[in-house]
């Protein structure tokens, strides 16, 4: 089964439990994220199956836009509230401009230390192993480009807000940021994604759904995302048998696309995606991801 599904992330479950489940659903078992949610999370999971995981390298900079609520009065070492306060809870009288004064620093370029429960890599192992088994985590700052922080409301201890960061940022790290700017301590207690790269709530669906499905690769697909629609950016382009293959034998070939992209979706038919190609010069094009 070679398709794009997007899930709607239930809280509680890692995003390889969901991966799991999928394989277990769809029979598939070649199955890869774009981009992972922590277990406390829910929202828009999407998955690439098949030969589709192919094509996972043209996705890695998608932005990715959240929902949410932070805490305030205690920080946790994991910065979101599965893990344990480190320190007394306080109960700071914060308004809603005092909130939105200090998140104004969190916008645009700038350089984010990931939380030490995360899965960024320490001399090769993940840095919540080495934190869960009580060795030190030497972690670096990465830049991160964050679109747009806003705090929504606040009510007592807790703020809303919305927010779009590109990939590889934490927002874990924003709200533990926050309330140390604010000198009271903060953590994330809910978090939801609202939008991953084009991929959108309402085009997400639950595993329950799927369930129902399970074997039904006629069904399944038709809860893809359809290809035509992939990767938005790249102009497609239909080829003939010939042209197809000398593209999955890796041979150098014309194809009548003149908008001057650099890399093409190469399709056989209407669904079905043969490749991508990058283009040489004027009309010829090598391919780069071939489907088979």
């Amino acid at each position: 089964m070679n398709s794009l599904l997007v899930i709607d992330k239930p809280g509680g479950m890692t995003s390889h439990d969901v991966v799991s489940r999928l394989r277990r659903i769809t029979g598939e078992q070649s199955i890869g994220h774009l981009g992972t949610l922590d277990p406390m999370a829910t929202g828009v999971l999407p998955l690439l199956l098949g030969k589709y995981t192919r094509l996972a390298q043209y996705f890695s900079s998608a932005e990715k836009s959240y929902c949410g609520t932070i805490r305030f009065g205690f920080a946790t070492d994991t910065y979101d509230a599965e893990g344990e306060p480190a320190g007394p809870p306080s109960s700071p009288a914060l308004t809603l401009e005092q909130v939105r004064e200090a998140a104004k620093r969190f916008h645009g370029e700038m350089q984010q230390m990931p939380p030490p429960y995360s899965a960024k890599k320490v001399a090769g192992t993940p840095a919540y192993k080495l934190a869960r088994a009580g060795k030190p985590v030497e972690l670096k700052p990465a830049a991160v480009v964050i679109s747009n922080f806003e705090i929504v409301d606040i009510y007592g201890l807790e703020a809303s807000f919305t927010m779009s960061v590109s990939a590889g940022g934490y927002v874990r790290s924003v709200a533990h940021e926050l309330g140390c700017d604010l000198r009271c301590g903060a953590h994330l207690t809910i978090l939801r994604r609202t939008q991953a790269g084009v991929f959108k709530l309402d085009q997400a669906h639950t595993l329950e759904e799927l369930q129902p499905l399970a074997g039904n690769t006629e069904a399944l697909q038709a809860m893809s995302i359809h290809p035509r629609s992939l990767l938005p950016d790249m102009p497609s382009v239909t080829a003939d048998v010939q042209t197809l293959g000398k593209l999955r034998n890796g041979a150098q070939t014309n194809l009548p696309e003149f908008s001057n992209a650099p890399l093409v979706k190469v399709f056989a038919s209407q669904r079905e995606l043969a490749g991508i190609a990058k283009r040489i010069a004027g009309t010829l094009f090598q391919p780069v991801v071939v489907m088979g």
